[in-house]
């Protein structure tokens, strides 16, 4: 009885666990996105996305978006906020773009929970890549979410 029990409880979390891979990140708006960054305290991945036809943005969804472990870690660590570039920007989108001097280009910034930019040690920002390697971009994450200051 209790070797079922357990079964179907494995079972029932492995089918959650994957579910929620399967699904991948789940992205949120500029709005909604900062609003809960700023409620959780938590940094947010701004990526402003082109998809199909895009090099840079067909390479992360494959190797790093899709992958279940980045994913999750996106999920959990951050906040994930996806601007549409195929689509007309709202005032708030092209206003924020303008600021990094975005010129509708394919862009990925890591911002605390105040909009401000996070930095790697050096002063870089991750912007502007064609490709990225998902242990490198792991380690990345793992870097910005140690040196991020909740203030």
């Amino acid at each position: 009885m209790k070797k079922t029990i357990l079964l179907v409880v494995f079972l029932v979390l492995a089918g959650n666990v994957y579910s929620f891979a399967a699904e991948g990140v789940q992205w949120y708006s500029l709005k909604e996105g900062m609003e809960k960054a700023k409620n959780e305290k938590k940094p947010c991945i701004i990526d402003f996305f082109y998809g199909e036809g895009c090099p840079r943005c067909e390479r992360l969804q494959k190797n790093v978006y899709s992958d279940p472990a980045i994913s999750k870690k996106i999920m959990d660590e951050f906040i994930p906020i996806k601007i549409d570039l195929t689509k007309p920007l709202s005032e708030e989108e092209e206003a924020f773009g303008n600021k990094f001097d975005f010129k509708h280009e394919c862009l990925l910034l890591f911002m605390d929970h105040d909009g401000d930019v996070i930095s790697d040690p050096g002063g870089k920002r991750l912007c502007f890549i064609d490709s990225l390697d998902p242990e490198w971009f792991v380690a990345y994450l793992d870097m910005i979410k140690k040196t991020y200051n909740r203030k």
